[in-house]
């Protein structure tokens, strides 16, 4: 008889792209936004087996995830202090439009701007849940909102500054040698350039550790014919971009990131079963 589910760990995961959404934006980075999100979970897992009970598990994520948020920020020197002093009535983007700006644009707005309005207008909390997540009065929640309206506005009309990806030829020649062997089926080729102790991480479904145990990994991309391989750069990082076989090339399905050791192989990351990490993503094809 298949074991039963966990009914806390499956609502974590029904809630992980409404999480990601916040966590992508308040990092300005939808890869960092994963890391954060992850921590998120494990934090959250940790305080369950501690015996933690809430009222609103949703409430209660969203204030672990925005305090991780923080933390992650905080440790690159990136955070900002935001003076909560005038409300100024403003109206929202527009759904479509806002969904669509950049998570670098949202990372310019001070701290509890950008939490209010993500919170407000792309997750749809209500001002006090803003300021039960943020730890903060409704008053200033409410004024960082409209604060926060105002500027977003603003910075979504300016040009947006292009990422240009900066990677050294060596890193060039070597994503490109490995997408080139996914694109003629060469897996044997590609697991002799892996590491003994390789990592996997399918992001959103399981991780794997051991030249040995991610072959099947592999196998299974070589038995499907669903997929086109192009060599490209997610946040200015060199990456794999995979895209459907029957439709234009417009948009990536997902991507996927190498970490080298010299020639070797030491990490991948495959973001295949988190579509939710693709929204408003800076991505570009380099081939």
């Amino acid at each position: 008889m298949p074991a039963t589910a966990d009914p806390f760990e499956d609502r974590l995961n029904a809630l992980r792209p409404r999480l990601h959404r916040y966590c992508a934006r308040m990092t300005g980075s939808a890869i960092h936004g994963e890391d954060v999100l992850q921590d998120t979970l494990v934090k959250a897992l940790h305080a369950r087996a501690q015996g933690v009970e809430v009222d609103s598990l949703e409430s209660w994520l969203f204030r672990i995830a925005h305090n991780t948020s923080l933390d992650f920020l905080r440790e690159r020197s990136r955070s900002m202090v935001v003076s909560l002093t005038e409300d100024i009535e403003a109206t929202p983007l527009p759904e479509a439009d806002i969904v669509a700006v950049s998570f670098q644009t949202f990372l310019r707005l001070p701290e509890l701007q950008r939490c209010a309005v993500i919170l407000k207008d792309v997750l749809g909390h209500s001002v006090d849940e803003i300021a039960g997540i943020a730890g903060c009065s409704p008053a200033a929640a409410k004024s960082a909102l409209q604060r926060g309206r105002v500027a977003l506005r603003q910075l979504a009309q300016a040009p947006e500054d292009v990422r240009v990806p900066l990677m050294s030829d060596q890193d060039r020649q070597k994503m490109t040698a490995y997408v080139r062997l996914f694109q003629s089926g060469d897996f044997d080729a590609i697991r002799a350039m892996l590491a003994d102790d390789v990592k996997l991480d399918l992001v959103n479904r399981l991780r794997l550790g051991g030249r040995d145990r991610i072959g099947i990994y592999f196998t299974r991309y070589s038995e499907l014919e669903t997929w086109r391989f192009a060599f490209g750069a997610v946040e200015g990082q060199p990456a794999m971009l995979v895209f459907d076989s029957t439709g234009p090339m417009d948009r990536p399905a997902h991507f996927v990131l190498i970490e080298w050791s010299e020639n070797q192989i030491i990490d991948i990351r495959d973001f295949a079963f988190a579509p939710y990490v693709l929204e408003a993503i800076d991505w570009v094809r380099l081939d």
